[in-house]
């Protein structure tokens, strides 16, 4: 797959106890997007954060958390964002989650995996 130049940055906020079918719904989304074609996705997981009820979760030693923010951050062109998102609003139903999701325009200056690059390389000679 090539993605040059202007594509879309999805982020979504969610919380580390949001489940469907006891599946975190981070890997339920991840595995969505893989299954969409989508270019790339990474979730992070914070050690700190708030959401609308403005309760704190935390990953210190005495306030120990289960339920850690989760950021995941997927990047592709437009059309394709824009399909996931509607998808992405079923699963938050079906998980009965509440969440953030964000959308940014992005400039993609490089992707492609190390071996394409030495393919690239060894083409010419």
């Amino acid at each position: 797959m090539e993605l040059h130049g202007s594509a879309k940055l999805l982020r979504i906020f969610i919380g580390e106890m949001d489940k469907i079918a006891h599946v975190p719904l981070s890997e339920v989304i991840i595995k969505e997007a893989r299954k969409d074609g989508l270019a790339g996705a990474t979730s992070w997981r914070g050690f700190m954060g708030f959401g609308p009820t403005s309760k704190i979760r935390s990953a210190k030693i005495l306030d120990i958390s289960a339920d850690l923010p989760v950021i995941i951050e997927i990047v592709d062109v437009q059309e394709k964002i824009e399909s996931f998102v509607r998808k992405l609003d079923q699963l938050f139903v079906e998980a009965n989650s509440g969440g953030l999701v964000t959308l940014e325009n992005v400039e993609v200056h490089r992707y492609f995996h190390a071996s394409q690059g030495q393919k690239q390389e060894g083409a010419g000679s």
